[in-house]
């Protein structure tokens, strides 16, 4: 039996489908809809994460964080100490898909978006537990 996948591995999945809908002219994407949409999707596949690893670390459901600022302090309580780099990777991925292609949508390179979804999964795949 096929173990089911996690919350953070299905909605990483959807974002990766999302982006795929946007046509690619050249090297850059041409519909920032998709992007914007595919950038918020990955952000939350990572929240997802951190929400499962301190589920499992006996964080309480109505513990978890409800801010960045609350995600920032479960990481440096939670986190830090097995992996000092999850906070500058967490940092540098909510400007990256968050603030810069969710919200502002600035990012259209293929390469570049391709290789933020690259570490957006490595980091969920550092989180798992």
């Amino acid at each position: 039996m096929q173990k089911p996948k996690s919350e953070a591995v299905r909605y990483f999945e959807n974002a990766k489908e999302l982006l795929r809908k946007s046509p690619i002219e050249g090297d850059r994407y041409e519909d920032i809809k998709y992007i914007q949409e595919a950038c918020g999707t990955a952000y939350l596949a990572i929240l997802k994460a951190i929400d499962a690893y301190l589920l499992k670390r006996g964080v309480s459901q109505k513990d978890l964080p409800q801010s960045v600022e609350g995600y920032r302090e479960m990481i440096r309580k939670y986190l830090t100490p097995y992996n000092g780099k999850l906070t500058r990777e967490f940092e540098k991925l909510y400007k990256e898909l968050h603030i810069a292609g969710y919200y502002r949508g600035l990012i259209e390179d293929v390469n570049a978006l391709k290789d933020i979804f690259k570490s957006a999964k490595a980091f969920i795949d550092k989180v798992k537990v």
